[in-house]
């Protein structure tokens, strides 16, 4: 083999290995989710288990933050409407996780090789941050609202209410229980 062909067929091995699934075909339906995705889903039973957190509430968040994608990002900033200024915040995977927070996700859990943009990771790191709500907000880890708003606004803005000035954030996270909700609801008629 010629040297070129080589390292384009090495990377091309290593991409086809490191890909992320696009996202399940009815991100609506959790049960459709529960059978494209059975990993998913016991991871994030896996997370129920550890944390607590159930695991409609999980997948409401998911679907608010990154419609199950893996690589979801911010949208880039420009300025002047042409000229790419970089993204507004380091969110990043399934959970939008911040590179901060997932630091210190990484540090308290000892999960020193979690990956944002593996669904396993996400979900963990989704169920020990609500549980970190839980234990500094005493926010009911069924509450899908009250916990979407501390994991948006982080744990000292939600303390101080910043999102009470956010009428957009208030309708989303309002979204975000009533999509938890029927999540639970599907589950329920398919058999979690």
């Amino acid at each position: 083999m010629k040297p070129r062909f080589s390292i384009s067929l090495l990377l091309f091995l290593a991409a086809c290995g490191s890909a992320v699934q696009p996202p399940p075909s009815n991100i609506n339906d959790a049960c459709s989710i529960k059978v494209e995705r059975p990993k998913w889903y016991k991871a994030m039973e896996s997370a129920q288990e550890k944390w607590g957190v159930p695991v409609a509430v999980q997948m409401a968040v998911i679907y608010q933050e990154s419609k199950f994608k893996g690589q979801a990002r911010t949208p880039l900033s420009y300025k002047l409407g042409v000229i790419p200024m970089g993204r507004d915040s380091s969110a990043y995977g399934y959970s939008q996780a911040i590179d901060s927070t997932w630091k210190w996700y990484k540090r308290e859990t000892g999960n020193s090789n979690a990956k944002r943009d593996d669904f396993a990771d996400s979900a963990d790191f989704m169920g020990w941050y609500f549980d970190q709500s839980t234990q500094k907000l005493n926010i009911p880890k069924t509450s899908a609202r009250k916990q979407y708003l501390a994991y948006h606004d982080g744990h000292s803005g939600y303390r101080r209410g910043t999102y009470k000035r956010k009428r957009w954030l208030i309708r989303i996270a309002n979204e975000v229980e009533n999509r938890s909700k029927s999540y639970s609801e599907q589950l329920s008629a398919c058999g979690s």
